[in-house]
């Protein structure tokens, strides 16, 4: 088990020097890693994840699948990759520019969501790979350079990340299953949000809630599903950035008597 466990621990593109690597001799003339990344990406944009396959990018390519193998030795090499390609797509600010913390963490956040809504096969990909690409690297570090900035102890940094960058997660992940669900229905978010509605209008069993839920979207305003989404975003995040000021003020309290003293015995 200790050995099936090291293995998986190690098979990463990064770790096994797979991905500068080139194989000597006999290559497919017209053809190089860059460009197989660059469709790579093209097809997981149009057709997803599930659809993807080496023979389906040769024929793409317009080489045999044989020939793919010259530059990537395997199609995990090659999604691993094809994630941090795109994951160098965010603009990154300059966490030592002074400004503040907050406008920060709200570009960080804004980068990543626009990220897992443009390539929605992303979301499926994170944390299968060790994501220790150059591109994926320089984001985590200017995270952690940034949320270091707020002011809170070295012992709060990993759950302040998880907080925002989780919520981002989910959030761009399911905004981006929305669209994805729309084009392949051959409709506009807009267009097929309505027909959602719609369909469950028809619903007896969801009738109670559905008025509830239009009530509270109504209150929120946005005449399109793109103004609701981009209301809701930007308020959950100054919650969170806001959680982020109050806790930084809870951490710079003295401890109460209660804590100084200890558990009783």
């Amino acid at each position: 088990m200790a050995k099936s466990a090291e293995k998986a621990a190690r098979s990463s593109v990064w770790l096994e020097g797979k991905a500068q690597r080139r194989r000597g001799g006999g290559q497919p003339s017209g053809l190089d890693r860059d460009r197989i990344i660059e469709v790579t990406v093209r097809l997981l944009d149009a057709e997803g994840l599930a659809k993807f396959s080496m023979r389906r990018l040769a024929g793409e390519l317009n080489v045999t699948a044989m020939s793919v193998y010259w530059y990537v030795d395997t199609k995990d090499d090659l999604l691993e990759l094809a994630l941090d390609q795109v994951m160098g797509e965010m603009r990154l600010p300059d966490p030592d520019a002074g400004d503040d913390w907050r406008d920060e963490v709200r570009k960080l956040a804004r980068e990543y969501r626009a990220l897992l809504v443009r390539h929605p096969w992303v979301s499926a990909l994170v944390g299968i790979f060790l994501n220790i690409g150059p591109n994926n690297l320089a984001f985590s570090q200017v995270v952690q350079r940034v949320v270091r900035r707020t002011g809170l102890p070295a012992k709060r940094l990993t759950g302040t990340i998880s907080a925002v960058f989780q919520f981002v997660y989910g959030y761009g992940t399911l905004e981006g299953h929305l669209a994805a669900r729309a084009t392949s229905g051959g409709m506009s978010v807009d267009e097929y949000f309505q027909q959602s509605l719609d369909a469950v209008t028809a619903a007896p069993q969801a009738a109670e809630v559905l008025q509830e839920s239009r009530e509270i979207m109504a209150a929120r305003g946005g005449d399109t599903v793109a103004e609701m989404l981009e209301r809701d975003f930007a308020f959950a995040l100054d919650l969170l950035i806001a959680g982020i000021e109050a806790m930084v003020i809870r951490e710079a309290e003295p401890p109460g008597p209660s804590e100084e003293s200890g558990p009783a015995s």
